[in-house]
């Protein structure tokens, strides 16, 4: 069975992409408006977010989070200390192994990471439309 990379791409294939690409770049210009309206940066609201979505706990490690922000060690200290500076985050020793630093939210950060989330909501939800599009459309090509 042939895959997608196969082929020879056609003129709806780059409409497809160049979609996709519009989508996703306005959701992350309106994220950065919001993020910039509530007095965060894009990622330092990007921090939260990982820190309170990491899977199956509330808390995440610096190098956990540097790898859900695609970004080098130093840099997520560097933040991690400028959000802990603005009362959003704390850092506890492990519960488990007394090596391990775990970054917590603390409720000053719950408060602006929900409500940044809300705001977030409707363009979120056009861009997984978009998604969905995407791949009927691909499932289509098999």
């Amino acid at each position: 069975m042939s895959s997608p990379t196969d082929r020879t791409l056609e003129k709806s294939d780059y409409e497809r992409l160049s979609r996709f690409r519009y989508r996703l770049r306005r959701f992350l210009r309106v994220s950065e408006r919001i993020c910039q309206s509530q007095d965060l940066t894009p990622l330092q609201y990007q921090l939260l977010l990982h820190v309170r979505g990491f899977p199956e706990r509330d808390w995440a490690t610096v190098g956990e989070l540097a790898e859900r922000l695609q970004a080098q060690h130093h840099g997520v200290v560097a933040l991690l200390d400028r959000c802990e500076r603005l009362g959003l985050v704390e850092r506890r020793p492990g519960s488990l192994d007394r090596r391990v630093v775990e970054i917590h939210l603390l409720p000053e950060g719950e408060t602006k990471l929900e409500h940044i989330a809300r705001l977030h909501q409707d363009e979120l939800a056009q861009l997984l439309r978009e998604f969905a599009r995407g791949d009927a459309q691909l499932r289509d090509l098999k």
